[in-house]
């Protein structure tokens, strides 16, 4: 671990916090928003132990998961549209509260508690099965194909659990027309998983037997 690394992951994490919070309170107009707690919660405790974990265990793969800058300009646009989502997303679920437009029961919210910490520590698994991780569309050096562990069911494990995650958030924000706008992830993600498979395809050896070996890329027995 060095100094920098640790700046660097205590800024991102810090501004992560403000902007989720900005994003969710403001548009709510109040802080009395459990819902809101619950999400920053659930998300930020788990986040801040994982960070600590890699920090000191794994400092190059906390570095690669906090580099999120793309070079290939179809990936920049995923990036891009995934970002418009989260913003939408937080502002709609924010103002759904305020002006009570249609709220989730309790249920529903304490479910997708569950789902989204479950897949918080499939998010774990994913990242000590696999090192090469990064947040961009890459190649490492000695970098070689994964096809244990959840690699062994569908090709993107990291994608299907951020599926989980992604479409829970709203549920734990307890607003249907927020799920609605987040619903536009697993498409969004598909053209990534696309455009990320034509390149390894191309770069790295063995990906090729792989995909005829796994036959899903996200989800088992769908796609």
């Amino acid at each position: 671990m060095t100094f920098d690394l640790f700046f660097q992951a205590t800024s991102k994490f810090l501004l992560g916090i403000v902007l989720v919070g900005l994003l969710i309170f403001l548009p709510a107009g109040t802080f009395s928003y459990f819902n809101g707690w619950l999400f920053m919660g659930i998300l930020f405790v788990p986040m801040f132990f994982a960070g600590i974990v890699m920090m000191f265990k794994n400092p190059d793969l906390l570095k690669k998961r906090l580099n999120a800058k793309e070079k290939q300009e179809e990936q920049k646009l995923v990036i891009k549209l995934i970002g418009l989502m989260f913003i939408v997303g937080f502002v709609v679920a924010g103002l759904d509260f305020r002006y009570n437009w249609n709220t989730l029961p309790k249920s529903i919210v304490i479910f997708a508690s569950v789902i989204f910490l479950v897949a918080y520590i499939l998010y774990a698994e994913v990242l000590r099965e696999n090192t090469y991780l990064s947040r961009t569309v890459e190649l490492q050096e000695n970098q070689k194909v994964i096809d244990t562990g959840l690699y062994s069911i569908v090709r993107h494990p990291m994608y299907s659990v951020t599926l989980l995650l992604f479409l829970s958030m709203p549920l734990v924000l307890g607003s249907a027309f927020s799920f609605l706008i987040f619903l536009a992830y697993p498409f969004i993600i598909a053209k990534r998983i696309k455009n990320e498979e034509e390149f390894l395809e191309k770069e790295l050896n063995g990906y090729r037997e792989y995909k005829q070996k796994v036959k899903y890329r996200l989800i088992p027995f769908v796609w």
